[in-house]
């Protein structure tokens, strides 16, 4: 991006470290129980999608700013010979599809109508025809703007602030199929409202266009940006340099929970091929790009690129880790002294995983399929994506590895493996066989009935789901248990897309036996919740038949369908600092224990502090966070004492914590502020299985809140 563009804030300019993060749900719900009985299921816990049916894996393609910024280069001709290139390098065989072009595109000035007007010089024939051009390769094209009053160059080049309905039917009689939206010269406008109304207006315009929000991260748009768009940029813009990339990946790894299919963490563009960095390091940046499913926009000149470079950015290997069609960012599960090790779970129950060496000497690497996370099989293949060794294993993992260097390793499990310890939902697991009436099991969206991803937004009876299975009857989906599962809960209903004839019924086997049944749902119907006891299974199938009137209409959906499995903590008293976490996320930096929160790097906050009082134990935390710990309906008391540190300021930041049994609200500090004395919450566990440790902000902005839950200890039978 230019050189002018703002600075990224401070407090992330420095390389934040990684979080250890284990994958798991952050979706609420009611706790499952043991009947298999059906009742009114509760309203799930919202959590809004884009839903325009596009980047259900992340959209790769080709961006030309690294590589020409605003220079006379960037024209006309190079696009189409980027378009090219695309073809006869077999890029886009390869899976790249998108050809986008970034600022300086348009004059400076808007014509006498309002409208945006190609720059002539640049763009002689209009951007209509280099639209046209990019289609008749196979490919689809993507142009730039930003939520202001003018773009991000100093030459000032329109924004679209104000004139989001306007621009977006231009460039829809264009034909452009993606925007990037960039975050300069907004006038300090709310940025929600701002990217909302182009997403709006992307909508109304009725052509499907993929909606990049490039926002830097300013306002934590992992936590609303999925409504309006495909992607966010979750950091300041990249430079070709080692520690501009890892620094931006350290940042983006510990919001792995956020993605999702048509929901993306964008890292921002490749560096790769534009000569700041040694092929190693570029074998690990694409690595690590495709290990966090981040968008794959290739930023250098492929019209001149090397045969090293094209041999990276084709690796088909590496690729469809970062396509893999169950839609999870990888996580680190492992990381000291810069050897990091991260687990990517795949649609085919394998896992991707990397071992890098952020060093200057060459190490080694260790890591087992336990710590991964499929613990369970004989034996396992193992396929080393860039040397293209293949091997079989037992349960450990090692490699030497360069220094700046990554070995990436696919382990697929000989036999299946059960699924992980927690609650997780069904959607993000891979089954061992799925069969659909009409048209193929969908995860998180409904079933349109012919290809993949052409339904919408789970929904029945007006509730939406961020989270399940669309399925048409008559469906049959099996998971491999392997008898680690206590429970299975979900809620099941016609979903809204059908008509009212629409009839269904919905049954769950354990083993062959019959655990759950729904009786005949219809159109007209609510969702209704069944809970089912798994202990012992070894095989989960979820059946929807017709409801005895023939299957025309019968969309049938498993929505916000929680698995618990494992054991939770052992009988006695525990800080709760000392316990693994299913998932951690933190405002500003990682969660930390027994530290507070520095708002960077791991390990860069100081002991927890609240009104004077030190804690030698605890979670320090930056509002808004989310730390969730596995029970497995074992204990029964939580207490703690909460506050904002008192590195915030002493009077600075207001935050409130929240303490939840899996869907249910059992503690509330009110609003807490930095000149306030701790305060002491107590939760009543009993039978939860998830435990949810929620910091949110006051309502007046997240500046400053710092977050310490100080001496949590937690009870367990």
């Amino acid at each position: 991006m230019p050189a002018e563009r703002p600075t990224f804030r401070q407090r992330l300019a420095a390389a934040a470290a990684f979080a250890l993060l284990a994958g798991g749900s952050l979706l609420a719900g009611a706790p499952a129980s043991a009947a298999a009985t059906a009742a009114p299921a509760p309203t799930p816990a919202p959590t809004p999608a884009a839903d325009n049916g596009l980047a259900r894996t992340p959209q790769m393609g080709f961006n030309n700013w690294n590589s020409t910024h605003c220079r006379a280069e960037f024209n006309e001709a190079m696009v189409k010979g980027v378009a090219d290139t695309f073809v006869s390098q077999g890029l886009k065989d390869a899976g790249y599809t998108y050809v986008n072009i970034d600022d300086c595109w348009a004059l400076p000035n808007r014509d006498a109508s309002g409208n945006l007007v190609p720059d002539p010089v640049r763009f002689p024939h209009g951007i209509k025809a280099v639209a046209d051009y990019v289609h008749s390769k196979g490919l689809k094209f993507g142009l730039y703007s930003s939520a202001g009053t003018k773009t991000c160059d100093v030459q000032g080049f329109p924004g679209g602030l104000g004139h989001e309905q306007q621009d977006a039917n231009l460039w829809a009689s264009w034909g452009v199929d993606y925007l990037k939206y960039d975050n300069c010269n907004n006038t300090g406008a709310d940025a929600k409202q701002r990217y909302k109304a182009m997403a709006d207006a992307l909508r109304a315009t009725g052509r499907p266009i993929l909606y990049s929000i490039c926002e830097w991260g300013e306002n934590q748009p992992w936590n609303w940006a999925a409504e309006y768009g495909n992607s966010w940029r979750t950091t300041g813009d990249i430079s070709d340099s080692w520690s501009s990339m890892i620094g931006i990946a350290h940042r983006n790894q510990s919001l792995a929970p956020y993605a999702r299919p048509g929901a993306w963490n964008d890292p921002d563009m490749l560096e790769v091929g534009n000569g700041g960095m040694t092929d190693t390091e570029y074998r690990t940046h694409f690595s690590l790009w495709a290990q966090m499913a981040a968008p794959l926009l290739i930023g250098s000149d492929l019209r001149s690129a090397s045969a090293s470079t094209l041999a990276i950015l084709k690796n088909t290997d590496v690729i469809a880790v970062d396509q893999d069609s169950l839609g999870k960012q990888g996580t680190v599960v492992a990381g000291s002294g810069g050897l990091v090790v991260m687990s990517k779970p795949l649609a085919d129950g394998g896992r991707s995983v990397t071992l890098t060496n952020e060093t200057t000497t060459t190490r080694t690497i260790s890591t087992s399929v336990d710590a991964i996370g499929i613990g369970g099989a004989s034996s396992y293949s193992l396929k080393d994506l860039w040397s293209k060794q293949n091997s079989t294993i037992t349960g450990a993992i090692s490699a030497s590895v360069p220094a700046h260097g990554t070995v990436m390793y696919r382990v697929t499990p000989g036999t299946p493996v059960p699924p992980p310890t927690g609650v997780s939902q069904l959607s993000d697991l891979p089954w061992t066989s799925a069969v659909g009436g009409w048209g193929p099991v969908e995860r998180d969206r409904s079933n349109g009935e012919q290809g993949a991803a052409d339904g919408r937004t789970l929904t029945i009876g007006g509730t939406t789901y961020a989270k399940g299975l669309g399925t048409h009857a008559a469906s049959d989906i099996t998971y491999h248990l392997g008898g680690a599962c206590r429970s299975l809960s979900v809620d099941v209903g016609v979903d809204d897309e059908s008509t009212a004839g629409a009839s269904v019924a919905f049954r769950i086997y354990r083993d062959g036996a019959l655990v759950a049944d729904s009786g005949v749902r219809t159109a007209s119907d609510p969702p209704t919740r069944l809970s089912a006891d798994l202990t012992g299974g070894t095989k989960l199938r979820l059946l929807a038949t017709d409801g005895g009137d023939g299957i025309n209409y019968d969309h049938a959906d498993w929505a916000n369908a929680r698995l618990a499995c494992g054991k939770g903590p052992a009988a006695g008293t525990h800080a709760v600092s000392d316990l693994p976490w299913t998932a951690a996320v933190g405002g500003w930096g990682p969660v930390e224990r027994d530290r507070s929160n520095g708002e960077q790097g791991a390990a860069d906050g100081r002991t927890l502090t609240i009104g004077g009082t030190t804690y030698a134990k605890g979670l320090g935390t930056h509002a808004a966070s989310d730390i969730t710990y596995y029970l497995g309906a074992g204990c029964s008391t939580l207490t703690t004492s909460v506050g904002v540190d008192d590195e915030s300021g002493g009077t600075n930041g207001s935050v409130v914590f929240q303490i939840y049994r899996d869907g249910t609200k059992v503690a509330d500090s009110g609003r807490v502020t930095g000149a306030d004395a701790p305060k002491a919450l107590t939760a009543d566990l009993s039978g939860g299985l998830e435990l949810r440790l929620v910091v949110t902000d006051s309502g007046d902005g997240v500046d400053y809140d710092h977050a310490d839950w100080a001496v949590p200890r937690l009870t367990c039978a």
